[in-house]
């Protein structure tokens, strides 16, 4: 696989407490989004936080790598929805950290089994590279669920 560089770009006008910010896909220009530090510890009211981000980040990751892998295992995926919790915890002597990543995970794949999922899932997250940056300062769970398989 040729190396991989995606950029992000921001820019924040006023204060941290009373400023806000748009956060841009730089090298895609799939999205822009207003953040918030109201975003990021209280109500969302429809703007995004870098924990978020992560979130998607991580579920996307996750994503692809399960589905990958589902495909070696000759049980291709018709359809995968994962669900990212990112939680971020006052850490004594730390301050606010990125503590846990909870990723569930519901396959429809009609040609798997318990087996094959568990494997595959296994090896998803092994090879996830988000799964390994955030693992080296928090815990990642993963919990997967099979429907229409054998």
């Amino acid at each position: 696989m040729p190396r991989i560089i995606r950029e992000a770009d921001i820019a924040w006008e006023g204060t941290v407490s009373r400023g806000s910010g748009v956060v841009t896909a730089s090298s895609s220009g799939a999205f822009e989004l207003p953040v918030t530090i109201a975003s990021r510890v209280g109500d969302p009211d429809g703007k995004t936080s870098p924990e978020e981000l992560l979130a998607a980040a991580h579920a996307s990751c996750f994503v692809t790598s399960l589905g990958s892998e589902l495909h070696r295992a000759g049980a291709p995926a018709e359809r995968v929805d994962v669900h990212c919790t990112i939680t971020m915890d006052e850490v004594e002597g730390k301050g606010h950290l990125i503590v846990h990543s909870a990723i569930a995970a519901r396959v429809v794949a009609p040609n798997a089994t318990r087996e094959i999922l568990d494997a595959a899932t296994k090896a998803a997250d092994e090879g996830c590279p988000l799964s390994a940056l955030i693992r080296a300062s928090a815990t990642v769970t993963v919990n997967a669920t099979l429907e229409g398989g054998t």
